[in-house]
């Protein structure tokens, strides 16, 4: 098994930025949602709101996020740390930075609806779930967890059910992963308690349930597209009432640091016999 693509989000729900290699730090892959975009009160705002989030490219340099939404192109300076605001992100409550007036302006009438952007910046603080991942393992801007990792092999066999009810296929962009492993298996993952990369420990802590950001073209935001959900509800749906719904990926703690590549082999050092519990398909 080796890595087959490497991604990052710098602007969470915005597009996502393939890499060649990455350095892994306790945040995970560096970059990775160091932005967000809040509502006017700092209650963070997604593609399940705003599908429009998927039409926006980002180039992060030095000291700038660059946007380019269709025709609109801007630059925004990462905001001093002196500019604060208190913003929500699912149970966390985050200090974060604030972009300026100008940059907030530009993004609300971009979007349609009043925003700010903000950024997570080294005065920031944010930890995984303790229960999940463990003590001392801080996050950013992501939905929990420092790394999501998906498999080719999963991905084949939600494409063969999708194409065996007609409902055409989709690319792994839909999932938004971190780290795409090229497995023959499918759904070998459920089984990986660790995995090996560069000489890194990764830890596959909890899987990822899955939501309408799925259902969404991740250049467009259209959905009027391919649908994953109805194969995930018949083979991937959550017997564990602990982490509900349908499942797609595996949130990943590092537990080192280094540097991973796409071309690495993938190395699977601690299993988990007992797999994970999913309801039985109705045949009828």
């Amino acid at each position: 098994m080796r890595i087959t693509d490497l991604f990052i989000y710098p602007l969470k729900s915005a597009r996502g930025i393939a890499l060649q290699s990455s350095e892994i730090d306790a945040f995970g892959l560096p970059g990775d949602r160091r932005a967000m975009i809040t509502d006017r009160d700092g209650h963070f705002i997604t593609q399940r709101e705003l599908p429009d989030l998927a039409r926006i490219a980002v180039q992060v340099g030095p000291s700038t996020f660059h946007f380019t939404m269709g025709d609109r192109q801007m630059t925004a300076q990462i905001p001093a740390a002196t500019t604060r605001m208190d913003v929500s992100i699912w149970k966390s409550i985050v200090n974060a930075a604030v972009a300026d007036d100008t940059t907030n302006d530009a993004l609300s009438t971009w979007l349609g609806r009043d925003v700010k952007l903000v950024f997570f910046d080294h005065q920031a603080e944010r930890s995984a779930s303790t229960e999940w991942a463990g003590e001392g393992t801080p996050v950013t801007f992501t939905d929990g967890y420092q790394i999501l990792v998906t498999t080719t092999g999963s991905l084949r066999a939600l494409n063969a059910d999708l194409e065996a009810h007609s409902e055409g296929r989709v690319g792994m962009e839909r999932f938004r992963p971190n780290i795409v492993v090229d497995t023959e298996e499918s759904w070998a993952e459920d089984r990986w308690a660790a995995i090996e990369i560069g000489g890194i420990r990764f830890d596959l802590v909890k899987p990822c349930s899955r939501c309408i950001m799925t259902t969404q073209d991740q250049s467009s935001g259209s959905r009027d597209v391919p649908n994953p959900m109805p194969a995930m509800g018949r083979i991937r749906m959550s017997a564990d009432r602990r982490v509900p719904g349908p499942l797609f990926g595996w949130n990943v703690t590092p537990r080192g640091t280094g540097r991973i590549a796409v071309g690495d082999p993938v190395k699977v050092i601690e299993e988990r016999p007992e797999g994970w519990a999913f309801k039985v398909r109705n045949s009828a």
